[in-house]
């Protein structure tokens, strides 16, 4: 049991992880903070069915917070001094949660020198997370050393291409992310949003597609505009609250380019409250 056994995986709520993925290695999660009106989770603590539900009957978006300096301080404490800790955060663009992440190392490390980690800021969120762990675990079964893991990564994702597109634009209008006027020219033309991430992780849209056909397909297309060699490469999918729809996009993408494997997951209430029901995420690695 070399030391390569004993580094910690963490993310936070930003993330969604198959149970694939999750499975392989205990990654440790700290949740970010859900606040309805009336009601505050922890995003680690809700149930999506329960969250679609609210925002029906409340009409209103939930706000989302990042975890506190303390909350990964704390985190961090829980892990065995000896064992190395990389912690792979939410795009520093769309929350404080990588700045508080940093914070957390600061305090922890005027306490205890010796310990090591290093927190990545993966300028994705969701499945583009679960990619760059997936790309962790692999690592740690090869028995890379922390340093080999934390370069790795760093340059992996500056390659981590993370794409979206919305059923709807119900919650980015709810949520006061899109003006309201032309929210309603939008919806009246059935304009559909892709979006991505941009190269800093802000999101960003890229193209207006009218109709869900076209969007979707639009959507696939998409994918051969970054990468060439899919052939040892994956994917990862999540959607909002849409498993049938998301299983036959996945299958359509998987039947046009051949991806060596695909991962598929639920988003969590963080990204459920940007995308709305039915959306769509997926991401891998560009050439």
């Amino acid at each position: 049991m070399g030391e390569e056994m004993e580094i910690q995986l963490m993310t936070d709520g930003g993330a969604d992880i198959p149970v694939r993925i999750s499975s392989l290695r205990d990654i440790k999660v700290v949740p970010l903070y859900i606040h309805f009106k009336e009601d505050h989770y922890k995003s680690s603590e809700i149930e999506l069915a329960n969250f679609f539900q609210k925002i029906r009957e409340t009409g209103e978006l939930p706000r989302s917070s990042a975890p506190s300096p303390n909350d990964f301080y704390e985190a961090y404490k829980q892990v065995d001094p000896n064992n190395p800790i990389i912690m792979l955060s939410l795009s520093k663009a769309l929350s404080s949660t990588y700045d508080n992440a940093v914070a957390a190392k600061t305090m922890l490390l005027e306490e205890e020198p010796n310990r090591r980690i290093a927190v990545i800021n993966t300028k994705t969120a969701s499945c583009g997370i679960a990619l760059l762990l997936h790309e962790s675990v692999k690592m740690l079964e090869h028995q890379a050393s922390f340093e080999e893991i934390v370069n790795h990564i760093e340059e992996r994702v500056e390659q981590t291409t993370t794409l979206f597109v919305l059923k709807s634009l119900d919650n980015l209008i709810l949520g006061g992310r899109l003006d309201k006027v032309k929210g309603a020219i939008a919806k009246t033309l059935n304009i559909k949003l892709l979006m991505r991430a941009s190269s800093e992780g802000a999101i960003e849209v890229s193209e207006k597609v009218r109709g869900e056909k076209k969007s979707i397909r639009r959507f696939i297309e998409q994918i051969g505009d970054y990468t060439r060699n899919m052939e040892d490469k994956i994917i990862t999918l999540t959607h909002c609250n849409a498993e049938e729809h998301a299983k036959g996009v996945l299958a359509e993408i998987m039947d046009k380019y051949s991806f060596k494997d695909s991962y598929i997951t639920e988003t969590g209430p963080l990204i459920s409250t940007y995308g709305g029901e039915g959306a769509l995420v997926i991401s891998f690695f560009k050439d």
